[in-house]
């Protein structure tokens, strides 16, 4: 199965609030990108950001230039009927992150929570870096999240890879400085807990 496929047959069989990545609020992330310092306007992307409620709360902190990119249709159309009317303030975008074509230096903070460890072939991680590269301002803001050393090894019947955050900043190299580091333990909704890594760097200017 193409793995659009997937995801769309994930979304349209299962609530957004029912699979075990589901956050009610991306607390983590949403500090995050506080601390990056960015102004509200600045443009900011949220891979994989589907079903996820993370958009929600840019909003409201008032973040107005935002990209949410899904592979799944599916997923952003739940996330749309979820925003309401604010819908229109955002820009949806259907793609697969490792074949999209990017905008040069079109982003000023690249967020990922969830994508990234889903990347199990080497190709794929690499084609993933260099849209970062591409995609980023340089000086920009990289936040990507994964499963941690000891987190699942299957997620949604597909395999995962997993990081400590050192691993992770490792995949991305010497074009990103690292700048902080997290694990969080995270409460799946039916009660189990899903270590990830948090790894949050900055692109080089030059």
């Amino acid at each position: 199965m193409e793995p659009k496929d997937h995801w769309d047959r994930v979304y349209t069989t299962k609530p957004p609030d029912s699979v075990s990545w589901f956050q009610a609020h991306a607390e983590r992330s949403l500090r995050l990108i506080r601390e990056t310092g960015v102004s509200k306007s600045a443009p900011l992307i949220d891979v994989g950001g589907g079903a996820s409620t993370l958009v929600d709360d840019l909003l409201r902190d008032g973040y107005t230039n935002l990209t949410v990119l899904d592979i799944s249709e599916a997923a952003l159309e739940a996330a749309r009927k979820r925003v309401g009317p604010q819908f229109a303030r955002v820009r949806w975008l259907q793609a697969d992150v490792t074949t999209a074509i990017f905008s040069p230096s079109a982003y000023e903070v690249w967020h990922d929570r969830a994508v990234f460890h889903f990347l199990t072939a080497p190709e794929q991680r690499l084609a993933y870096v260099q849209a970062v590269i591409r995609a980023v301002k340089p000086g920009g803001h990289v936040i990507v999240a994964t499963f941690a050393e000891d987190g699942p090894t299957q997620c949604s019947g597909l395999p995962t890879r997993r990081y400590s955050p050192a691993a992770l900043h490792a995949e991305f190299g010497p074009p990103f400085e690292l700048i902080g580091q997290e694990l969080e333990d995270h409460q799946t909704p039916f009660g189990t807990i899903q270590r990830f890594s948090y790894c949050y760097c900055r692109k080089a200017l030059s």
